[in-house]
């Protein structure tokens, strides 16, 4: 009976460390690993369409105050296939009538989606006014975090697994040659800025390349 006993204790040990070294090697995959080894992020990918407008801004005041013009605006993002939908909205004010809007545009090449099909996310990152640094802007999305217009998106991976992918997703605007050799690419919206007057919306569009577009049109 003790022999029998040593031995199921001895495969549950072994049992214990099987298990425990594997989660030590799932908690430390890497989104290279992500990205060689997982379909369902493939497939997740290969669910995104193109799209052509990604949000848009009005002017909501303008004031003078001790000699220097203010501009309130708000912002707002929105959904994916569907631009009357609002995900996101934020108010801030730039010091000026001169706006900057920042986004960074993540393409995926075929071999990165399960379909052999290019693919592209659109990352809104900062609003900033024509006297403030970039590095000074208002955040419009979290960094780091799943942007509210993905949400989602990878729903069918672990918790962890998507904080990976989204961590470092956004690190390619600090690195945008990060992820190449996995056939993604960083491409910048070229902080494209407007001057802003009351009475109208500018609206963003993308284009086919990956470049921001912003169009002006009455506010009605």
């Amino acid at each position: 009976m003790k022999k029998v006993i040593r031995t199921i204790l001895g495969l549950l040990a072994l049992v214990a460390v099987v298990f425990v070294s594997g989660t030590l090697f799932y908690g430390t995959k890497t989104v290279h690993d992500l990205l060689g080894e997982n379909k369902q992020l493939k497939r997740a990918i290969a669910t995104l369409t193109q799209e052509e407008q990604i949000g848009y801004a009005k002017v909501l005041k303008q004031e003078f105050r001790e000699g220097r013009l203010y501009s309130t605006i708000r912002f707002v993002e929105t959904a994916r296939g569907n631009p009357l939908e609002t995900v996101l909205q934020k108010e801030v004010e730039i010091d000026g009538d001169v706006v900057h809007f920042d986004a960074l545009i993540v393409t995926f090449s075929s071999e990165a989606v399960i379909d052999g099909k290019e693919r592209s996310l659109y990352l809104w990152r900062r609003v900033y006014g024509d006297n403030q640094a970039p590095a000074a802007g208002f955040s419009i999305e979290e960094p780091g975090a799943e942007p509210a217009r993905y949400a989602g998106l990878l729903s069918r991976l672990r918790m962890k697994d998507q904080k990976t992918f989204w961590s470092a997703i956004w690190n390619l605007a600090n690195d945008p040659e990060a992820l190449e050799r996995h056939g993604i690419k960083a491409v910048y919206g070229n902080a494209v800025y407007k001057k802003l007057k009351p009475g109208l919306i500018y609206v963003f569009k993308i284009s086919p390349t990956g470049q921001l577009i912003p169009e002006t049109v009455p506010d009605l």
